[in-house]
């Protein structure tokens, strides 16, 4: 059986970033943005979804952490779907319904290749140490775009927002191992043929 794995390197006058994924692993996780929070959530990503994931970014934190982060999930999102390749043999869908103690976050998701991001997460002006809560919901975007995935984030319940980010980064990871498992059917799992 063929690993699934892809290297990428972005670099921007903004970014320079270096990130390894390999779908079916271990959830090993070697990460350093410089955005102490971000790293966690990474870690957690890798870990709960099973990926081995290796991501180096060095950006412009002077001005603040927007770059660095919509470029990591940028970077991931193109590793994801170069990883998949064709996505044959895939299941495609994957649902989790993950609680963080009081937060409570839904996740759907379907790798169709065709890039939608629904969410109903309210974090701005929240700062987690030094992590805009926004840029949550601008990561998910940025990934969902880049690897061409229709994902919706519910969040069901939450008051802390650490607790709040924490669920939706682990529940994206569950619901994307789902999505990424090798089913029982051959060939690329659409009527059209192509994902």
């Amino acid at each position: 059986m063929t690993t699934r794995r892809a290297d990428v390197r972005r670099t921007t006058n903004e970014t320079d970033i270096a990130l390894s994924l390999t779908i079916d692993g271990s959830g090993q996780a070697s990460v350093s943005t410089g955005i102490g929070f971000f790293d966690h959530m990474l870690e957690l990503f890798a870990h709960h979804g099973g990926f081995d994931l290796s991501v180096k970014a060095d950006g412009d934190l002077d001005v603040d952490g927007h770059h660095t982060v919509e470029d990591v999930a940028l970077a991931l999102g193109q590793a994801l779907r170069e990883a998949l390749g064709d996505k044959a043999g895939i299941r495609r869908y994957g649902s989790f319904l993950l609680p963080m103690d009081e937060a409570l976050a839904m996740v759907a998701l379907d790798l169709s290749g065709r890039p939608y991001f629904v969410h109903d997460l309210q974090l701005g002006g929240v700062r987690i140490g030094a992590f805009d809560g926004d840029l949550a919901a601008h990561f998910f975007r940025s990934l969902a775009m880049q690897a061409g995935i229709t994902l919706h984030v519910r969040l069901l319940a939450g008051g802390d927002a650490h607790h709040i980010v924490e669920a939706v980064f682990k529940g994206v990871a569950r619901a994307l191992a789902q999505a990424c498992e090798r089913g029982a059917a051959e060939g690329v799992p659409s009527t059209k043929g192509l994902l």
